[in-house]
């Protein structure tokens, strides 16, 4: 009967679920552009414990969606992941942000890939099945009409997610669909969170980090 809080900060969207043995008891969650996770997410987290009526001692384990992603917004939900995990002594689950955007669609066939939104013409993006299976690992790539021409050849395609939009600019082919109101959500955080508890792939609290990715364009 595993308790888990899970913590999605990766996007815009500042997002808390609970949920227990991987069924969803509480939500609380605000997509701003301003990225106010540091005023939002302590509120958030405190919301979802009262409205299932329980305790932070009741809580066996604290996921977080661990990127890519915004680095300020990574940093934030690690923190508090990592700081409700030394104060309770349980364990830290981390979760991939591209795949919990993918999980999240279910409507239709095709190639799933979540695309999320960095700078200029560039974007995080992994690519999976319409089962959720990962086809492609997560990368960091800049858009140019070729991009994802490979999956798009061989039927639907679903662009998922912020970067989407930017992908609707340069990508032509008629079989890519494109659905830019997708965000990273700790709804859909709930089950993954709880597979990874019952097989104890738990990570280091001290010494894990988000996954970043480098920059993939120098600075000047």
């Amino acid at each position: 009967m595993a308790l888990i809080l899970n913590l999605e900060t990766a996007g815009t969207n500042c997002s808390v679920s609970l949920a227990r043995d991987g069924q969803l008891l509480a939500i609380a969650e605000e997509n701003s552009p301003g990225y106010s996770h540091s005023e939002q997410l302590h509120p958030f987290i405190k919301a979802v414990l009262q409205k299932a009526g329980l305790g932070f001692e009741t809580l066996d384990a604290v996921a977080v969606s661990k990127g890519p992603g915004s680095y300020t917004g990574l940093r934030i939900g690690v923190s508090a992941a990592k700081g409700l995990c030394y104060a309770l002594d349980i364990p830290l689950i981390s979760l991939p942000t591209l795949r919990g955007m993918a999980l999240q669609f279910k409507e239709a066939e095709g190639i799933l890939i979540p695309v999320l939104d960095a700078r200029r013409m560039e974007v995080y993006s992994a690519v999976y099945s319409e089962g959720h299976e990962e086809l492609r690992a997560t990368r960091a790539e800049i858009i140019t009409p070729e991009s994802y021409a490979e999956y798009a050849s061989r039927g639907r395609a679903h662009l998922l997610g912020s970067g989407a939009k930017k992908c609707r600019e340069v990508l032509a082919h008629p079989n890519f669909e494109f659905h830019d109101a997708i965000v990273p959500s700790a709804r859909e955080m709930a089950g993954p969170a709880d597979l990874k508890y019952r097989e104890r792939e738990f990570e280091d609290t001290a010494y894990f980090e988000p996954f970043y990715l480098k920059d993939f364009l120098p600075k000047g």
